[in-house]
């Protein structure tokens, strides 16, 4: 028989004295949204039987979860970060903005304070030229009317041959493949880099072992990240999967959108490669941006980890 108490007025009474309901002191929000969460944990306790066993294994798992590093892995995986996009995607739709690039997932390794170049730039530091594929990315950044924005901010990063970030993975030099762009006088951003490689979850992290449990791979496609933004223009992130790889369409934390794919050219062309100052095979993205005009008063504003790695 299942038994329920979280309804009860003692229960509801004790979760607002946890929540800090009965001082003046604190924040006022941080205590409604911690109430709701020990009200909707009690009943998911009550409703799925949850027994002492997998209570505290369960909070051993977020230990461990911590532990890694690997919570914005998770909520990528589980297809949360992928849900506030489309819940972001039906406010615009009734508030009826429409246009502009799709949003899809900032992921959890970004690093603020890339070195800013003005139109064009080299992200790579060479240390991958023996075996990694040179890549000339370049696009335009317009506004809705197609209009070039001069002066955007293209702040852009992706992982190495081995699917590794700089930052993260100790092993590359600082901000390797990482860079801000400021779009010329025609909007166009031209980076030269290499070709990325996608990545999986660590096979002993948690993630994976969540992963396992719902008998689901972590693997991701090679992408590219983007934040994009320019004064008056809604503040833009969102990423292109590379056309070709073999999880694009199945990619563990849902990014791949419609729209977001960018065709990847590969050249084995020994003139054209001189004529690009390199050797062998080179490959070639293309890729515009449109950014939606700031609704008033202010500019959409995202997540506040770019502050804290900066601070870290």
């Amino acid at each position: 028989m299942t038994v329920k108490i979280s309804h009860s007025p003692e229960i509801q009474k004790f979760f607002k004295e946890a929540s800090g309901f009965n001082n003046d002191e604190g924040s006022r929000r941080m205590k409604t949204v911690v109430n709701r969460i020990l009200i909707d944990t009690a009943k998911i306790i009550e409703d799925l039987e949850i027994t002492q066993d997998e209570f505290w294994k369960a909070v051993d798992y977020l230990n461990r979860l911590g532990g890694r590093h690997e919570a914005g892995l998770l909520v990528a995986g589980l297809g949360l970060e992928h849900f506030l996009d489309l819940l972001e995607d039906a406010k615009d739709q009734q508030q009826g903005l429409t246009g502009g690039t799709l949003r899809t997932i900032e992921g959890p390794l970004y690093v603020a304070g890339a070195p800013i170049a003005q139109g064009v730039t080299r992200m790579d530091d060479g240390s991958e030229d023996d075996v990694a594929t040179t890549m000339f990315l370049q696009g335009r950044v317009t506004g809705p009317d197609g209009k070039p924005l001069a002066g955007a901010v293209v702040d852009l990063w992706h992982a190495n041959t081995k699917g590794n970030y700089s930052y993260f993975d100790k092993s590359q030099s600082d901000y390797n493949l990482r860079r801000r762009i400021v779009t010329d006088e025609n909007g166009c951003y031209r980076a030269r880099s290499i070709v990325p490689s996608g990545y999986g979850c660590s096979p002993d992290g948690p993630t994976q072992e969540v992963l396992d449990t719902l008998g689901r791979h972590g693997q991701r496609p090679a992408h590219i990240h983007f934040f994009i933004s320019a004064p008056g223009y809604r503040h833009l992130t969102t990423q292109i999967n590379l056309a070709g790889d073999k999880y694009l369409w199945d990619d563990f934390a849902y990014a791949t959108r419609d729209g977001l794919v960018g065709d990847i050219h590969f050249i084995d062309d020994a003139e054209a490669a001189r004529s690009r100052g390199v050797q062998g095979r080179f490959a070639e993205v293309d890729f515009d941006f449109q950014l939606q005009k700031a609704p008033a008063p202010k500019a959409e504003q995202r997540s506040s980890r770019p502050r804290a790695l900066q601070e870290a």
